[in-house]
């Protein structure tokens, strides 16, 4: 195990270069680091203003009873480099569910307009960034939405979600997904109720306890999720802390390889079993009913072209259906 890990060390290091000479990003990209709607490329990170990177040193909170690695995932709705990391983290849950537990906290990455930060002072500045973030991450993104029908803050869907939490865990993370693809794919204004609503009720959450959840519990949850990421100086999103049972972390910053993901695990778990898993398509949509191109090339292993032929011959059977957006499309399992 030590070998693979000084193998995983080496394959990482040969990613980052990798990526750091075929990276090219716009002169409004960088003037805009500043600015938490505009993700950098560079970093692969949604930063808050006026946070700094400090990898200070984390209380432990783990639970000793337990053998597994949390995983701590601060993030946001509409955080685009979080959608970026989607391939990366369900094949990490694909990989290696039973060794770890998943956090999910809500950031707060967009309160309101009533700022001008990194040169961004209404929802028009961010659709030229989405379409462009969506081709460095080879995700599926449409900015319009910051044209037809602009959000006014992320804290409607991330209070949402809080309150999906509480009536299931599973059909949180659905919910999850589902005002994602709505938002990145659908240009679907995900701070309004109706929509929330849709979304809770295509994953069968029961709308009616949702909206009174979002109106108390949710709200509650959402301002504790705020006061870690303070305490643990969360500077953006996506930040993944991986907390060991002897009290060890690793930090994950913005969106990386999947290998780093990896690291990170084996370094506080040299002994890790990383878990075999059907790569097959029905055996892929049985988990996940709905991927990218680049989710379910990265997960199955299948290179991006005979990918592409292979979900759109599916298509053409009757066995998926296929949405298009001007920035890649996205494959779903009829039912």
């Amino acid at each position: 195990m030590i070998k693979n890990l000084n193998y995983l060390i080496l394959l990482l290091a040969f990613f980052n270069l990798s990526a750091c000479q075929g990276q090219t990003t716009s002169k409004e990209m960088k003037e805009n680091k500043t600015n938490p709607l505009l993700c950098d490329p560079e970093t692969g990170m949604c930063e808050v203003p006026g946070k700094e990177n400090q990898n200070k040193s984390l209380q432990n909170n783990t639970d000793k009873t337990t053998e597994k690695i949390k995983i701590i995932y601060f993030t946001d709705p509409i955080c685009s480099s979080c959608w970026g990391i989607e391939p990366q983290l369900r094949k990490l849950k694909l990989e290696y569910g039973e060794s770890i537990t998943i956090e999910y906290r809500m950031g707060g990455l967009l309160p309101d307009w009533s700022y001008n930060s990194g040169g961004i002072s209404q929802p028009s500045d961010v659709a030229h960034h989405w379409d462009e973030v969506s081709l460095h991450y080879q995700m599926p993104i449409d900015g319009d939405v910051w044209l037809e029908d602009p959000l006014d803050s992320s804290y409607p869907p991330s209070i949402a979600f809080k309150a999906a939490q509480e009536q299931d865990y599973n059909k949180a993370q659905l919910f999850m997904r589902a005002i994602r693809e709505m938002v990145f794919l659908k240009k679907v204004n995900i701070a309004k109720w109706e929509n929330i609503e849709k979304a809770a009720i295509k994953v069968g959450l029961d709308p009616v306890q949702l909206k009174n959840d979002v109106e108390g519990i949710g709200k509650l949850k959402f301002g504790q999720d705020l006061e870690l990421a303070r305490k643990y100086n969360v500077r953006g999103f996506p930040t993944m802390i991986f907390e060991g049972v002897n009290g060890a972390n690793e930090r994950v910053y913005g969106s990386q390889p999947y290998a780093l993901y990896e690291v990170a695990l084996l370094k506080l778990n040299p002994a890790i079993k990383k878990q075999e898993y059907g790569k097959t398509w029905n055996e892929l949509f049985e988990v996940y009913t709905s991927y990218t191109l680049r989710e379910f090339a990265e997960i199955s292993g299948v290179p991006t072209s005979q990918s592409e032929s292979l979900l759109n011959d599916l298509v053409e059977n009757g066995k998926l259906d296929r949405f298009d957006t001007k920035n890649g499309s996205i494959w779903t399992i009829i039912q």
